[in-house]
């Protein structure tokens, strides 16, 4: 998925962040980053707009732009809240979505096991993003997907490629999809539902313990 020059340092910056490379408090200086990746200050100014979003940075008046101090348990309930909203998109996706959106689906999954093959952490995530993004349109509830979405922009930081570097996540995550995607196209909505939970779940504790262990040491 082509990504653009803002997205780029923008993903660049919320790893160093998550790592602890740059710290809480940190002041980000526009014209500093700016010759870090050798460009002008507009797509650094759109980097940080995005950040803003994701809720790893905050702007104040006289005080510039400044990294904020990451809270595990606000984090754990972010994606408490995406698992119960998924799980709700994953069944209902069960019940109504299209042959040719089951198709797609399944086309999606079996593209992230050819990259999967090939250890393709950054095109894994990539797949990643679009096969949860087909289950919410699945759901054909655009309300229950335009909150999926909002979670998903606010936790996206903590599904960079580092994480699926962790313990064979990436593996997982593809089998935890295989089973997911099967109970979807079987129509079996109390599997896709229970599934999905599970699977987001299992990428918080993932997300979670890795910045546990980034923060002490």
């Amino acid at each position: 998925m082509a990504t653009t020059i803002s997205e780029q340092i923008s993903a660049q910056l919320a790893e160093d962040i998550i790592t602890g490379n740059i710290k809480p408090g940190e002041k980000l200086e526009e014209q500093a980053i700016a010759e870090r990746f050798k460009v002008s200050r507009t797509p650094v100014r759109d980097a940080f707009k995005q950040l803003i979003s994701t809720g790893l940075i905050e702007s104040k008046p006289h005080r510039g732009v400044t990294v904020i101090n990451l809270e595990i348990e606000q984090l754990s309930e972010l994606f408490e809240a995406l698992g119960e909203i998924e799980a709700l998109c994953a069944r209902l996706s069960a019940q109504r979505m299209s042959t040719v959106e089951r198709k797609n689906l399944e086309n999606l999954h079996r593209k992230s096991r050819e990259v999967l093959k090939n250890d393709d952490i950054h095109g894994y995530s990539d797949l990643n993003e679009q096969i949860h993004f087909a289950i919410h349109e699945g759901s054909h509830n655009a309300a229950l997907a335009g909150v999926a979405r909002d979670l998903w922009r606010r936790l996206s930081p903590f599904r960079r490629s580092i994480f699926f570097r962790r313990a064979n996540r990436m593996s997982v995550s593809s089998d935890e999809h295989n089973d997911l995607i099967e109970a979807i196209l079987e129509a079996d909505m109390k599997k896709a539902q229970s599934t999905m939970g599970s699977h987001v779940a299992n990428s918080a504790l993932n997300a979670i313990s890795f910045l546990s262990e980034s923060h002490t040491e």
